[in-house]
């Protein structure tokens, strides 16, 4: 998917197609819960090598959070009674406007505005869908006519948040520092090229970076975070065993190299 390719070898033909083409794909625990002691790869039950191949990979968990219950009710009451979105007014849809304005008021004229914020207000006040016809021939001009460049202020931007995923400047944090590669770097480009192209602007400017470090900060978060909060380098796309085993490997690694014996008792197990 990131090579923007499809490798045919079939009947004799042996061919390289371009397949210039995103994917989004979802998918459901195994269990039918998600289980945070597991990586993403264990709990979907999917080949590491191939997870890793997505640029971004957020997790939707059922977790009990009054406003988004409160907002997600809303619109499903909504839908029964018929009623058109624009012409609905009162409660609380005016709640949330009111809300999302204080917060971006905290925010001043030159000030950036993250991102999870933005979102919400779009969506508050962009009340009715735009056109479907309109939507196609906006993404088709785009996709024909806008090829951005990358700017330096958003190259710089990239580069910096790359170094310190790479290398943290905690010492403390360097032995478990998120496994990123140049794949991710070169996700980060095209996010920020798609982030540009989505604006119709030749170039990929600052902002347009900084939106997109924002992604892939929330996407790092959720894939990596064990149940307990902490960062945990053995749960990316690439896979890996899940955090308890590699504990658990780990003291009995320890155990051994101090104990006389070369040999474990099942009530010695259970004591690590």
């Amino acid at each position: 998917m990131e090579q923007q390719q499809v490798s045919i070898a079939k009947a004799g033909v042996v061919a390289s197609l371009p397949s210039r083409c995103s994917v989004i794909a979802a998918a459901n625990p195994k269990t039918g819960h998600y289980n945070m002691s597991k990586s993403v790869a264990e709990n979907l039950n999917m080949a590491g090598p191939l997870l890793s191949r997505f640029d971004l990979v957020f997790i939707l968990r059922d977790e009990a959070d009054t406003d988004r219950d409160r907002m997600i009710s809303s619109s499903i009451m909504e839908n029964f009674r018929n009623s058109d979105r624009a012409h609905v007014t009162g409660g609380d849809g005016e709640k949330n406007s009111g809300k999302l304005a204080d917060i971006l008021d905290q925010y001043g004229n030159f000030e950036r505005v993250p991102l999870k914020y933005r979102l919400p207000w779009v969506a508050d006040f962009q009340k009715q869908p735009l056109p479907m016809q309109q939507i196609k021939e906006y993404i088709a001009y785009a996709r024909e006519y806008c090829r951005p460049k990358m700017t330096t202020d958003a190259a710089n931007v990239l580069q910096d948040y790359f170094m310190k995923l790479r290398d943290p400047q905690n010492n403390d944090q360097k032995k478990d520092n998120v496994p990123i590669t140049t794949r991710q770097l070169e996700a980060l480009i095209r996010l920020s090229q798609a982030r540009a192209k989505a604006c119709l602007r030749p170039y990929v400017l600052r902002e347009d970076a900084e939106d997109v470090v924002e992604l892939m900060i929330e996407s790092v978060k959720q894939v990596h975070t064990d149940e307990s909060g902490k960062i945990d380098k053995t749960r990316g796309g690439a896979g890996g065993k899940s955090k308890k085993r590699r504990i658990f490997l780990e003291a009995m690694i320890n155990s051994g190299k101090t104990s006389v014996s070369s040999m474990f008792f099942r009530c010695g197990m259970f004591s690590l």
